[in-house]
């Protein structure tokens, strides 16, 4: 417990001083940024099931039919390299509302379902073929950097944005006449941020309809990296 006060107190001490050191020591702070464009490399089909029934058995029973009949339709269909994943469970309470009264009846359930794979995967049509197959449902497909992807640039990425904040803190050394300038403090984003805009594609399938081909050109993506510096001269 005195170990604890001891840290506690210390760090109530040391807030004053970083505040006080930002004020007193001459500084100049930038901003360093870099960015990457890149073709996504993976492809997902996100697919939202939903049930209702009076029993909670008979809702998750019948989700879970509709969950084995896609599995068993990609398998099937012997397509390579995906993975089926499972996410987003929930049963609720199916509470309708009329003319300002409630009234329970009874229960719906809901599953995410995705279906991730290569974005150049010569058997994207047989995914969509697979999913027609297993009766009603809403999904859609989108185009996106995966996240092996992200972490392989995540130091290319920052080196750059380091040797950006560089550069600006001595253009503004240069011209303020400043001789020289040391780093101070470095503040780092977690990890690269994505940005651009994936084609997408909304598509309802039933049984008997014919099947719709998904975008297979995605435009490019962004992979961006900011870092904050702060340099004392």
């Amino acid at each position: 417990m005195k170990n604890y006060l001891t840290i506690v107190f210390a760090l109530l001490f040391a807030v004053p001083v970083f505040a006080q050191d930002n004020m007193t020591v001459p500084l100049i702070e930038v901003e360093g940024f870099s960015e990457k464009k890149i073709a996504p490399d993976e492809a997902s089909f996100q697919i939202n099931l939903e049930e209702k029934a009076m029993k909670v058995n008979d809702a998750v029973g019948v989700l879970n039919k509709k969950t084995q009949l896609l599995a068993d339709a990609l398998k099937k269909a012997k397509i390579k390299d995906y993975k089926l994943i499972a996410d987003n469970y929930s049963v609720d309470v199916n509470r309708i509302y009329r003319s300002g009264t409630q009234r329970d009846s009874g229960y719906v359930a809901r599953q995410g379902l995705r279906i991730v794979t290569n974005s150049k995967n010569e058997d994207l049509q047989k995914i969509v073929e697979a999913i027609q197959n297993s009766g009603d449902m809403s999904f859609n497909l989108h185009f996106q950097i995966s996240e092996a992807t992200q972490k392989s640039l995540e130091d290319e990425l920052l080196t750059a944005a380091l040797r950006n904040a560089e550069s600006r803190a001595q253009l503004i050394a240069q011209t303020l006449g400043i001789k020289s300038i040391r780093v101070h403090r470095v503040n780092l984003e977690s990890q690269p941020i994505s940005f651009g805009y994936a084609k997408m594609e909304m598509m309802r399938t039933s049984a008997d309809a014919a099947p719709a081909p998904p975008m297979l050109n995605p435009d490019e993506q962004s992979l961006q990296k900011r870092v904050f510096v702060k340099y004392t001269y």
